[in-house]
Formats: structure tokens, sequence, C-alpha cells
């Protein structure tokens, strides 16, 4: 596909580890792209269940066991924002499915748990995205405290989990927290949904630098914003329909959206010219 050069200067950077300097050239998809990365996806959670229901059971029991403790210290109206912000850690968390979709791909099966571990941490890139992410999950715990201060005072703190949605839903500061949060929320996610969606599967496809990996992610979102963010809505859906039943449907959401953000990078990066003999 032809880009202009202008378009090629913002959208593109970095360097090809396998065809020498090759930088990202970013595509034009369609809602038929995201669909069909998303039955990528499923397809290949089929072939190699083991590490999505392996993650998928630890984020079910995760959240199970979060609940349980938060609600032990008298606490379990921060069940929501911790869930809630559970889709910031999800990029972080489906690094090992990107590992295991490249690898059906290429050889037709997956790699060995030890495998995929070795791949993710011996790119520094990686460790400092996930450096980013889990620092976007603290400022996001800390503005729901700064919103329970401000907007609820020490009801936010000490009141019993039914006065707690008794205020929330009834007074107009309760239905202020509500609004702003989840506007705070959004602002939030959109932006490490911009960031990471591509360059996380990035980093682990190609040997580029982490500044180039989140730049060329952010332009991708900006020249596809309806089928990307189509893609974050989706993925936002799932998450909550896989919390209600016992955080137990995260055993199938994580990975299924893990592998289709793979297939979703491939569809929106040009891939990597074949090597000259």
């Amino acid at each position: 596909m032809a880009t202009t050069q202008t378009e090629t200067k913002i959208a593109t950077a970095g360097t090809g580890a396998i065809s020498g300097k090759t930088d990202p050239v970013i595509r034009t998809i369609t809602w038929d792209d995201v669909i069909a990365a998303v039955r990528q996806g499923a397809d290949d959670f089929r072939k190699a269940p083991g590490l999505g229901v392996l993650i998928g059971g630890i984020c079910a029991a995760g959240g199970i066991a979060l609940v349980l403790f938060l609600t032990e210290l008298g606490l379990p109206y921060f069940a929501y924002p911790l869930a809630t912000g559970f889709a910031i850690l999800a990029p972080l968390l489906a690094s090992g499915h990107y590992v295991v979709s490249r690898e059906l791909a290429a050889h037709g099966k997956a790699p060995s748990l030890a495998a995929i571990w070795h791949e993710i941490i011996s790119r520094s890139e990686i460790r400092w995205m996930a450096f980013v992410t889990v620092f976007i999950l603290l400022i996001w715990m800390y503005q729901v405290r700064l919103l329970l201060a401000v907007l609820l005072g020490t009801l936010g703190f000490d009141a019993t989990l039914e006065a707690f949605i008794d205020t929330v839903f009834t007074t107009s500061n309760g239905l202020a927290f509500i609004f702003i949060g989840h506007v705070v929320g959004a602002i939030m996610a959109t932006i490490l949904f911009s960031v990471t969606v591509v360059s996380f599967p990035l980093i682990l496809d190609r040997d580029v630098d982490l500044m180039t990996a989140m730049i060329t992610s952010v332009a991708a979102v900006g020249k596809n914003p309806v089928p990307m963010f189509g893609f974050a809505a989706l993925i936002g859906a799932a998450l909550i329909a896989g919390m209600v039943p016992f955080f137990l449907g995260l055993i199938v959401v994580v990975p299924v959206f893990g592998h289709a953000t793979w297939h979703l990078y491939h569809r929106v990066i040009e891939p990597l010219p074949a090597p000259m003999a």
C-alpha cells in the first residue's frame, strides 16, 4: 500500500532485526480486519490452550482473591476500580500469547512455557513497557482515592458497603464520583491502549527501541481510529463480561484477545520484506 512521504515520517521509525534496517509501515485496516483478528485469536487459543488457561486462570484466581481480601479489610468498594484497572494490565498479561501466535504461524506448534518466559524477559523494552503499564495502574488507583476523599470525605473510606452504595447512587457527590471516575479512567485507558496495542507485539517481533515502538503504536491508532478503538471497546466489553461470573470468564477472554492483538498487529503493520537470496 502506498503512503506519502509525510505519513511515512510520522508513522514509521525503527530498525528491523531480520532483514536489516526496515521501518515499520502502517497499513489502513477496516472493521473486517478486527473481526478476522478475533477469529484468529480464538483459533490460536483452541490450538494451544495451555498458556491461555494458565494466564486466564491466574487472572480469575487473582480477581477472586482480591475481592475476598478487600472484603476482609472492609474495603469491598475498591474491588470495582481495581477490576476496571485490570484492563490497564491486559497488554502486559497478553505478551506471552503474542509469542505463542508467532510460533504457531511460523512452525505450527506452541513453544514451551520456559521458552515463552525467556523470550519475554530477554527484551529490556518489555520490562520498560511493564513499568509504564504498572505506573499508570498506580496513578489510576491514586486518583480513585483522591476522588473518594474530595467528593465523599470519610464516608468513602469508613462506610459499610451498603451505606457506600446508597451514597454513591443517591447523592450528587456520589454521582459526580461515578461520572468523573469513569471519564478519567476512560482517558487513561485510551492513552495506554494507544501506546501499547502495537508496541508490545512490535517489540517481540522486531528489534526496535521503546520510543519507536510506542510512536508507531500511537500512529497506527491515529491512522485507524475507528477499527482500533472498536477493538478496544470489544476488549473492554469482553473483560467486563468475563468478570461477571466470579472472574471465570477471564480464562477464555484473556487468551483469545491476547492472540487477537497479535493478529491485528500483523494486519496494521506491513510485514518485513523477505530477505534477498
